[in-house]
């Protein structure tokens, strides 16, 4: 039995979104057909309505305006720059209770996939920070604290070789006034010894903390 075109369409659509099986395509597809006609106008304006927001001019964030809530909230600590891979990482980050900024890369390094630094935002990161320290200059007393960029990519191959790069290129600026961090790396919280893997346990002994 084939389906009518509609549901078909719409079946292919959903599948083609990542994390979305052909079963759970069609439950949806299914789901949405009861949908009284106002609710399923309301999902449709909503899908519209997605290319309406912007990348931030700064960070590179995904908002409503060309620059975001964050870049433009004055109470944010100016001299905090977490780098991560996409915006969905900003959202988790925010529920941690950080209060600096962000630059959004959008993707990692994956020569695999060909995706190398030039289509991810490293140059407008480093351009960035270029800015920050131009504006310091013949600032007087000479008392100012360090730029810290904070390297908040994925802990897997394709993160760490990304955080490796653009650790590599601030080094090379030379610059005294950037601190270069990395976020800790180990057990979850309410995890046991036992199930963790050695890398991971490694991970945790390096990142240890006083007691």
């Amino acid at each position: 039995m084939h389906l009518p075109k509609p549901l078909q369409s719409l079946k292919d659509s959903f599948e083609s979104l990542p994390g979305i099986g052909p079963k759970t395509a069609e439950r949806l597809t299914f789901h949405l057909l009861r949908v009284p006609q106002e609710r399923l106008d309301t999902f449709a304006d909503s899908v519209s309505a997605l290319k309406q927001t912007k990348i931030c001019k700064i960070c590179k964030n995904v908002g409503e305006d060309e620059i975001c809530e964050v870049c433009a909230d004055p109470k944010r600590d100016k001299e905090k720059i977490c780098v991560v891979e996409s915006p969905l990482d900003v959202l988790a980050l925010e529920k941690s209770g950080y209060n600096g900024l962000y630059h959004v890369l959008h993707g990692a390094i994956n020569p695999i996939a060909g995706i190398g630094p030039e289509e991810l935002f490293i140059e407008d990161l480093l351009s960035r920070i270029k800015k920050w320290g131009s504006t310091l200059s013949g600032t007087t007393p000479y008392e100012l604290d360090k730029l810290e960029i904070i390297l908040a990519t994925n802990p897997d191959l394709e993160g760490e070789a990304t955080a490796m790069y653009i650790k590599n290129k601030l080094e090379k600026c030379g610059s005294t006034l950037i601190r270069i961090s990395r976020i800790g790396r180990g057990l979850p919280t309410g995890g046991d010894l036992e199930y963790a893997d050695e890398t991971t346990l490694k991970r945790a002994m390096e990142g240890r903390t006083s007691a």
